[in-house]
């Protein structure tokens, strides 16, 4: 049945390298899953709808279109259109939201706003987020968060499966399901599947710093290395899987910690530095604490070392750590706080 559903299809090598990735690993786009895809109209958005589309009738999903007009340049509002008009000749509705005036011009802000409307859509049709990440993106996303100088968790970021909110990871998830293809594949994609695609101006201001990292940075680490961006991008996998192994791992390790009272300060003294630090602050997040940042955990587990005196920490939203004699204890907040 499945064989003859694939000879209705205009059957390319790009249709059968996404579908054998995702025979590989079903978790990554599930078959009758109602998948909310961002379209920005440029080529890795495209290149991504044109495969959902045409893979839809092997995989039995519903697809709910959603495009994002930032009001950014004076041709926004045109390109929206042009997507539009192009959707509806192909038969499928795209949903256009524009952005409020007031919503600032940054990358951040920009994000966010996206993110918003998403999870509003994906919880009005009980479905998950996919947008068009590339492993073109997520190499100049891991220069960028090393330029920063981020832990495991922003290198190994632009992850294939996420929730969409990370305080609710029960719920909608965001799926990237195009990490395995590069930029240069996505144009190819497009070409080969005959999409039109509409580029963004602001994709090549220089004021933002992904496109400096994307047009001046990385057309230079190509040159010298070529194929780097795709190493840049499975080394970020790597990363992103060594953080899913150390918090495993250190899940395990806080399992023996455990105390009537919270942890048992002592075992957790004994420990080296590093390791104190991280069993430390998967235990807080666990616990419902804010994230901390660095500096505070590094001297927060410093405090904690063996033999130091007894000590309170005042935490963000009104918690409190308090440890004395062989205790850690974590007092939640307040009531009203």
């Amino acid at each position: 049945m499945e064989e003859s559903r694939l000879q209705l299809l205009s059957w390319t090598p790009w249709h059968h390298r996404l579908h054998q990735r995702l025979l590989t690993s079903p978790d990554l786009l599930p078959q009758g899953k109602t998948l909310v895809v961002a379209v920005s109209g440029g080529q890795d958005s495209m290149a991504l709808l044109g495969l959902l589309r045409d893979l839809t009738a092997v995989h039995h999903w519903t697809l709910v279109l959603w495009h994002g007009d930032h009001h950014w340049h004076p041709h926004s509002s045109q390109i929206a259109s042009a997507l539009k008009q192009w959707c509806d000749d192909q038969g499928l509705a795209l949903q256009v939201e524009t952005a409020p005036e007031e919503l600032p011009q940054t990358e951040a802000d920009a994000r966010s706003w996206r993110y918003r409307c998403l999870t509003q859509l994906t919880n009005a049709n009980g479905a998950d987020a996919v947008t068009g990440h590339t492993a073109s993106d997520r190499a100049e996303t891991l220069l960028l968060q090393a330029s920063r100088g981020s832990d495991l968790a922003g290198l190994g970021s632009l992850r294939a499966v996420r929730p969409l909110q990370a305080h609710a990871p029960e719920e909608a998830q965001l799926r990237r399901p195009l990490l395995g293809f590069s930029r240069s594949e996505t144009v190819q994609i497009c070409s080969d599947l005959q999409l039109p695609i509409w580029n963004d101006p602001g994709n090549q201001s220089t004021d933002f710093a992904r496109n400096r990292i994307r047009h001046e940075v990385m057309p230079v680490l190509e040159e010298l290395n070529p194929g780097c961006s795709r190493r840049l991008a499975d080394l970020a996998e790597r990363m992103s899987q060594l953080r899913d192994t150390q918090q495993n791992l250190a899940a395990l390790a806080l399992t023996t910690l455990q105390s009537n009272e919270g942890l048992d300060r002592k075992a957790l003294g004994l420990l080296p530095q590093p390791t104190r630090r991280q069993l430390l602050a998967q235990w807080l997040n666990q616990q419902g604490v804010p994230g901390l940042d660095a500096p505070t955990l590094e001297q927060l587990s410093h405090r904690l070392r063996q033999a130091a005196p007894a000590g309170e920490a005042h935490l963000p939203k009104g918690w409190i750590l308090s440890w004395q004699g062989s205790d850690l204890i974590l007092q939640p907040p307040a009531a009203g706080h």
